[in-house]
């Protein structure tokens, strides 16, 4: 299987399944001597482990994390990082009935074609969990992110009908809810809605607002490497991520110049900045120094209990109900995944970064020898 590996710079590669033995990482490109150990990486895990509310899978997973490499003393030495999760409650006789047909909106069907054989175990590879690596990774880039001043936040926009209300924005109250809404009043009337889709058998759908604080302009590249470019391929590869929008998004084509263009300014104190973010941060692949804003769609778990219409490998019609322990919505634990992709980029882009001007290269040489 190729295309396991993303980045330049910071690299990281994800391996395993959802019912294999464990699944995990390896970052390449890690500067040493960033102070890490397991607990940094472990806050992290524990907001996509399973089991944390009714609206998740009540798969019981610890998902502790183990530091195999790359870290002495607690620095990263500088060689390549190795995380490890442990699988420790996999029933994969929940899934052996499904081994002989294709469960709609899932990648069963593409994956026989492709490969010609497919782990029909909780979908291997193409398994929610395999954003365990992706997220053992993003933290050790939020990790040095935010010791540059630069803070990464998501939070749930939407579920199914159900949006916060920007006026009562308060990202405090998202930690205080199961669905990470930063809407109090919003987070019950999804959850009602949640409530309504689980008795029907069904499930729901949802958005991830992502705003990133503190990056400098200057950062990304004008052709292939745009800063957003990265930011939404990043974003969609997540398995259930269907469509990505930054700054104004897809409303930008009912919009003119004249209210889409941001209007520069010069503060008080003489710094140059812009009047409104259309943007969303990013102009001609570049930061801007204003704040990163996107957001990504989720589609439903495909995984529902309701029955459905499919067909066997043999092309034979069938209906079918799915059986296991299914997300009936995917995205609350999908908020960190988000936050932890766009550290991955931004912590890339800010490496490749130190290199776009000589005289800033003869400076920091100049500096270390």
């Amino acid at each position: 299987m190729f295309g396991s590996t993303f980045g330049n710079l910071f690299k990281i590669t994800t391996w395993g399944e959802s019912h294999g033995k464990g699944i995990g990482v390896v970052i390449d490109g890690c500067p040493a001597g960033l102070p890490l150990c397991e607990e940094d990486i472990q806050t992290y895990l524990d907001r996509r482990k399973p089991g944390q509310s009714r609206f998740t899978t009540m798969r019981k997973e610890a998902d502790r994390v183990e530091i195999l490499s790359g870290v002495f003393e607690g620095k990263t030495t500088g060689t390549p990082i190795s995380l490890m999760v442990k699988n420790t409650d996999q029933r994969s006789h929940d899934y052996s009935e499904i081994a002989n047909y294709y469960r709609p909106g899932h990648a069963d069907r593409n994956y026989d074609i492709k490969y010609g054989f497919r782990d029909y175990r909780g979908g291997g590879r193409s398994s929610g969990r395999e954003t365990i690596g992706r997220v053992a990774a993003g933290a050790v880039a939020a990790k040095m992110l935010k010791s540059l001043g630069i803070q990464i936040s998501a939070y749930t926009l939407s579920i199914g009908p159900v949006a916060i209300n920007k006026e009562k924005f308060d990202l405090s109250e998202a930690e205080n809810n199961p669905l990470y809404m930063p809407d109090a009043e919003a987070a019950k009337k999804a959850s009602d809605y949640l409530e309504t889709c689980m008795q029907e058998q069904n499930s729901a759908g949802g958005m991830v607002e992502c705003m990133i604080i503190g990056v400098p302009a200057g950062i990304g590249e004008p052709a292939f490497e745009k800063l957003n470019a990265n930011l939404g391929k990043a974003i969609l590869s997540i398995g259930a991520v269907k469509a990505f929008e930054i700054g104004d998004g897809i409303a930008v084509a009912q919009s003119d110049g004249l209210h889409n263009n941001d209007a520069y300014c010069a503060d008080e104190a003489g710094h140059i900045t812009k009047k409104t973010n259309h943007s969303g941060g990013i102009t001609g692949g570049i930061s801007d120094g204003c704040e990163i804003l996107f957001r990504a769609a989720f589609k439903p778990t495909p995984s529902i209990s309701a029955t459905q219409e499919s067909v066997t490998r043999a092309g034979e019609n069938l209906d079918i109900s799915i059986k296991g322990r299914h997300d009936p919505i995917i995205v609350p634990r999908a908020v960190v995944v988000v936050e932890c992709m766009a550290a991955l980029v931004i912590l890339d882009a800010m490496l490749a970064g130190m290199t776009s001007r000589f005289d800033l290269v003869q400076k920091f040489f100049r500096e270390l020898y």
